[in-house]
């Protein structure tokens, strides 16, 4: 694969693709503390990376019917929830990596919007733990 246009992100979420459909902006986020290990004597800073962490984004439409958004992500809500993201629906493999985290479902937005403007909302999760990569 290419640099491409995202049209065809596969999100999974404790292993339902359900709310494939309803996802507008997919974001998965990681780091590495910034450790200092500058000495005296030193006239430039040192570093070395530390632990990292990461945070998944996710932007929905909102549809309250069965087996859709709200019902699939409020019982979640305070637990963890494993969730497998793939730059396209194809089979996993070099050119389409599957990241994999189990991610603390801490924020949900289950009622938002302004007259007259499509029904929206966001959620950041931390991730917890390890995110794999996996090419096969």
């Amino acid at each position: 694969m290419a640099i491409f246009v995202a049209t065809d992100f596969s999100v999974s979420i404790n292993g339902s693709t359900a709310l494939a459909s309803y996802l507008t902006q997919v974001e998965l986020k990681l780091s590495a503390n910034d450790v200092t290990t500058t000495a005296f004597g030193s006239t430039f800073v040192t570093r070395v990376a530390g632990l990292k962490e990461g945070s998944l984004t996710l932007t929905f439409n909102q549809d309250y019917a069965a087996a859709t958004v709200d019902a699939t992500l409020w019982p979640l809500l305070g637990t963890n929830a494993t969730v497998v993201i793939k730059p396209t629906s194809s089979a996993v493999g070099s050119a389409n990596p599957a990241y994999t985290a189990i991610c603390s479902v801490i924020d949900l937005t289950p009622v938002s919007g302004q007259i007259g403007d499509l029904s929206t909302f966001s959620v950041t999760w931390p991730t917890n733990g390890t995110v794999s990569r996996a090419t096969a």
